[in-house]
């Protein structure tokens, strides 16, 4: 058993603490919205007044934050300084390359070891223990998290050292809203052409346009009976979220001069999308405004 703290109980967070929680180790959460806390609290998750209470003691101290600021400022505030010498600090959020090895570095200075170890799969991966983990630290830190990130993950990837686990996950993202748009786009495409969804959808699925965005994450209701378009577009993985990562994407792009054009092109889809009410849908919604400009 782990005495772990876990930071950051909003969608993600608290089912993955819960699996931590349910796999026998002691988890000892916090957040500092309100709703987040008493959701914990009905979960049967103990959750702390403070950040530095849940922290102090603990073996594992894992952060689930909205952005790399969060995470830096945390970590240089009270974080850090509350931990018991060693901690292994695994960082989950979704940030910049450059903010991972800048909270790399700030946990060592400080005496503690740290991941950096972002996840895919959504909120359905996060409640059925089957995430992705994609892992930036050295090859000891990171045997030491893996039974740890097994409890809350299916597939558990080293990508190489420090921050490496966010290059990929911003990789891999950037993908994802690409290819999401694509699916987006032949779907209205064909129905401008007189394509039902199903047959197209039967096509698709087994050839070579074949992708998560269309087995998974169908974006017309029917052919994929789990996905969003079947709840109106409730996420899943918010459009604010997808607009964050390829902002990241885009960040990276520019910093690596990579000439990534279908990257800088989702991001400002995505960033359009995410000013109005696809902030709060589900990322496939993007098919609506492309019907509607259409």
């Amino acid at each position: 058993m782990t005495r772990i703290a876990f930071l950051g109980l909003g969608h993600m967070g608290l089912p993955m603490a819960k699996n931590l929680l349910a796999a026998g180790h002691e988890v000892i959460g916090f957040d500092v919205v309100s709703a987040a806390v008493d959701a914990a609290a009905a979960a049967g998750l103990p959750v702390a007044q403070f950040g530095v209470d849940a922290v102090a003691g603990a073996e594992v101290v894992i952060t689930m934050f909205p952005a790399g600021k969060h995470v830096i400022a945390a970590y240089e505030n009270e974080l850090l300084g509350a931990a018991d010498p060693g901690t292994l600090f695994i960082e989950s959020s979704t940030i910049a390359v450059d903010e991972a090895r800048v909270a790399h570095a700030l946990a060592i200075e400080a005496g503690h070891r740290n991941i950096d170890a972002p996840v895919s799969g959504g909120v359905v991966g996060a409640e059925n223990g089957t995430l992705a983990f994609m892992v930036g630290g050295s090859d000891e830190d990171f045997a030491a998290a893996l039974p740890l990130l097994e409890a809350m993950g299916k597939r558990i990837v080293h990508c190489g050292g420090p921050g490496l686990g966010q290059a990929a996950k911003v990789c891999n993202n950037m993908i994802l809203g690409i290819s999401q748009i694509a699916v987006a786009e032949a779907f209205v495409l064909g129905e401008r052409l007189g394509l039902e969804h199903q047959a197209l959808f039967d096509v698709v699925s087994q050839a070579s346009g074949q992708c998560w965005s269309i087995t998974t994450n169908c974006p017309v209701p029917g052919p994929v009976p789990t996905s969003p378009a079947n709840r109106d577009y409730q996420p899943g993985f918010a459009g604010a979220l997808m607009a964050k990562d390829l902002g990241l994407a885009l960040q990276a792009i520019e910093g690596t001069g990579t000439d990534a054009q279908m990257g800088r092109l989702a991001q400002q889809i995505y960033a359009t999308f995410a000013a109005g009410p696809g902030a709060a849908r589900d990322f496939s919604g993007i098919i609506t405004d492309i019907r509607d400009a259409s």
